[in-house]
Parts: structure tokens; sequence; C-alpha cells
């Protein structure tokens, strides 16, 4: 918990535009592990000048300049390849749509009981793949879906539903009561989360239900007989 408290504090002074040097004398932490939190984070380019003005050490302001000048040959990289997939990968057909679902659902879906099919998720662009596969390849009536949050206790709650409900353009109506986790978010944040706590959204109907389980039944028979 210490480690986690440690990073949220790097944040928050990040967020203060200091550099990594400034942050590693307030906290102690080595700037390797810095460097891994703070990745996101970049100061941004009339800070860096400001540093040289304010006659912050040589290596401290090259550093940060050198950080930056990588993160935008990074972003600059990814989205080239993000691109080059877009092409390769679209238009789906309605068959490749149902078995990207059913791979989904395989890894992320609740798995019993065979009664509904529900997915949780702190990412909303899985949550909506999954609402899109319901109601455009399953053929399932989008008032059916029910959502259900589990937020944390230092989060706005109300905020928290508002966020999930335009995000996924459902109505509040559909929403059940949110599940409030006594924790804080800082831990599920530190893994990697979205900041708006889990969504779960599900559907009941237990023919359609038992239908998915059996067709990820068949997906898993097929390579369970396969040799290694």
């Amino acid at each position: 918990m210490a480690r986690l408290k440690d990073r949220e504090k790097a944040l928050a002074l990040r967020k203060q535009e200091m550099s990594y040097s400034q942050i590693k004398k307030i906290l102690g932490v080595s700037k390797s592990t810095l460097s891994y939190w703070l990745r996101n984070y970049p100061l941004s380019g009339q800070r860096i000048k400001r540093l040289q003005r304010m006659g912050a050490r040589r290596s401290e302001h090259a550093i940060e300049k050198f950080r930056e000048t990588m993160r935008r040959k990074r972003e600059k990289r990814l989205e080239q390849f993000c691109k080059e997939e877009k092409k390769l990968i679209f238009p789906l057909t309605n068959r490749e749509n149902l078995l990207a679902g059913l791979f989904l659902y395989w890894g992320e879906g609740s798995k019993n009981p065979f009664t509904e099919l529900a997915i949780s998720n702190t990412d909303p662009s899985v949550i909506k793949f999954f609402i899109t596969w319901l109601i455009k390849i399953l053929k399932v009536p989008k008032e059916k879906l029910k959502v259900q949050l589990h937020l944390y206790k230092d989060m706005a709650i109300e905020k928290g539903i508002q966020f999930w409900s335009k995000t996924l353009n459902i109505p509040f109506n559909q929403f059940t009561k949110p599940y409030i986790k006594k924790t804080s978010s800082m831990r599920i944040n530190h893994k990697g989360g979205f900041g708006h706590g889990t969504c779960k959204v599900r559907v009941g109907g237990a023919e359609l239900a038992e239908k998915m389980h059996m067709a990820i039944k068949a997906i898993a028979d097929k390579y369970n007989k396969m040799g290694t």
C-alpha cells in the first residue's frame, strides 16, 4: 500500500509540472520507477523551457527533453501501426463479429449461471463492443440490457453513473443500484484502470446464454482435441 501511495503522490506532483529530479528528491523514489509511473505524463514543452531558464541542471533539462522526444516518436509509431491494422482488419463480416464476441466472452464473460450473458470491465470500449455484439449480432433489444456499476467509496457516485450512462448511451432507468466498495479506487487505478469503476452489462435469457456457452464449448472442444 505504501508503494501505491507513493505512486499517487508522484502523479499529483507531476500534474504540478515537477520534473523527475524534483519528485525524486521529495519521495526518494528511483528515476527508473518514476519513469514507469509517469510514462504517460510528460512535461509540457513550455515547462521544459522554463526549467532551463530557471537554471536547472543541464542533465535534468536534457532528460526531460529526451523523454518528451521519445514519447512523441513512440506515439507517432503507434499511430502508424494503428492505421495499418485498421486497413487489414476492417470491415468485419457478421460471422467475424460473432466470433470476436465469442472469444471476448470466453475470456471475460460471466460463466455461471447459464441464465444470462454478462461482462464486467473497467474499459468502456470493451463494454461498448459487448453491447454492439448483443444488439447487432445476437439481436437483443437494447432496452433489455441492465447495467450495474462497481464503484469506490472515494469516487463521486453520481458522476460515475452519469459517465457510464452517457458513454454507453443507456438511460438511467436501465441501471441497477451500484455496488459501492469500501476500499479506495487507488488500487485499481494503480493497475491501469480507467478511473470510472467497473461496469457490468448483462441480459437475461437462458436459451440465448446456453446457446452462446455451447458455441464457446464447441471452440474449446476443437482445440482440446488438437495436439500441442
